[in-house]
């Protein structure tokens, strides 16, 4: 069985071959399958075919080019360029009667494919899998009917046996892989437009019901305002009431579109410690309000890059955040701390904390852990904008202790 144990050899390598393509193909997303890298695949398992065959007597090579040629030629179209790779490299073996045997057969082989390979595409993939075998079962009896007329003297059972299952078993295994390559990709790709799909629907669901609210509110004052004998306060009052509502209005706009577009265009060195200062200055009232103590611990040191106007926003919507989830009081502290390649930002509250399911949650679109008092757009606003100054957040929270976030930024040189 020596034709039988060269070929099984020859099948090894191709499977190796097939393996690390696709590995290579898995891990390297930034490379695409161009036609021209796809003809060099394949020529080099011809080449592998070739190059490991079993060759007794000078005349006679046995080898599983059968294989790369079946499955190129009808599953990438390329049957005549193979063919013509097949014969100039088996030229270089010898000018014989198994040369002009094997050009004889496969030049007719290579027009067939050919014109078969729109047809083939159209099969269903089970059925391509099946015609794939087919095509190599035949190819390798006319094979061996080839050798019978060139009198290769060869152990027949064992002919017969390696090239009727090797062949066919090989065209399947790699068929087989393409078709399930295909169904994977295919269906990776309907999972992505599928979720694409799902946030534009959330999106445009909280986004019209966070817009609606106070245009609903708006439009019944405006109607309140058409009365001619409203007196002049109601008037002053509702129309305040009016622009605050459509105030906002623009702010869920805004905040949105700074979650759809968090690029900063221009970067100025921001002293962490005085824009601090001055967010904590903006939300002292609401902490008052809430009975919530504001403490600060600020490294001497500390610059980073990024936008003055997104930072600001960044944080006070962070502070806020933690001022509003301690509404019966507590203590926030808010600190600073530099290291030669970071500027790092720690605030820290005593609220109700959030469970390991809200954090794992936080910062996803259009999710609040404040339920229907909030929209979600807050903290993918913040995430957005840490996001483009290249810095990182970590948070820990634990339900009825309270949240630490941290905030890590790249520190300028300046610091």
């Amino acid at each position: 069985m020596e034709v039988t144990k060269h070929l099984f050899l020859n099948l090894s390598f191709l499977m190796i071959l097939l393996f690390i393509s696709l590995i290579f193909i898995e891990k390297s997303k930034k490379f695409t399958l161009s036609k021209s890298s796809i003809v060099l695949f394949f020529m080099a398992a011809l080449w592998i075919c070739i190059q490991f065959s079993y060759s007794p007597i000078s005349y006679a090579r046995f080898d599983l080019r059968i294989i790369p040629l079946v499955v190129g030629g009808l599953y990438v179209g390329i049957g005549p360029i193979l063919v013509g790779s097949a014969l100039i490299l088996r030229g270089f073996y010898g000018l014989d009667s198994g040369l002009f045997l094997t050009t004889l057969l496969y030049i007719p082989f290579a027009i067939v494919v050919w014109r078969l390979h729109p047809w083939f595409w159209k099969q269903l993939p089970p059925r391509r899998v099946l015609i794939a075998i087919g095509f190599g079962v035949v190819l390798g009896v006319l094979t061996i009917f080839g050798m019978v007329l060139s009198d290769t003297h060869a152990n027949w059972f064992d002919v017969w046996f390696a090239y009727l299952v090797i062949p066919a078993t090989g065209i399947g295994i790699i068929a087989y892989s393409i078709e399930f390559v295909r169904k994977n990709s295919e269906m990776r790709q309907q999972l992505i437009k599928a979720e694409k799909l799902k946030a534009v629907e959330q999106m445009g669901a909280a986004i019209s019901h966070e817009i609606r609210n106070p245009l609903t509110a708006a439009s019944g004052f405006v109607q309140l305002l058409e009365d001619d004998y409203l007196p002049r306060q109601k008037r002053k009052e509702y129309l305040a009431i009016v622009k605050e509502e459509l105030h906002s209005a623009e702010r869920v706009i805004q905040d949105y579109l700074t979650f759809a577009k968090p690029a900063i265009e221009s970067f100025q060195d921001l002293n962490v410690k005085r824009e601090l200062k001055q967010i904590i200055s903006i939300v002292q009232p609401l902490a008052n309000q809430n009975s919530v103590a504001i403490s600060t611990e600020f490294a001497v040191l500390g610059n980073i890059k990024g936008d003055q106007q997104k930072f600001r926003q960044c944080f006070v919507n962070v502070l806020k955040n933690a001022i509003e989830a301690m509404p019966n009081g507590g203590s926030l502290m808010v600190s600073t701390e530099y290291s030669h390649d970071f500027v790092s930002i720690i605030i820290k509250d005593t609220g109700i904390g959030m469970s390991t399911e809200q954090l794992e949650r936080l910062g996803e679109p259009f999710y609040s852990t404040k339920g229907k008092n909030g929209t979600g757009l807050g903290m993918m606003v913040v995430y957005s904008i840490v996001r483009a100054m290249e810095g990182f957040i970590s948070v820990e929270s634990e339900l009825g202790a309270g949240t630490t976030f941290q905030f890590k930024f790249p520190a300028s040189l300046r610091s």
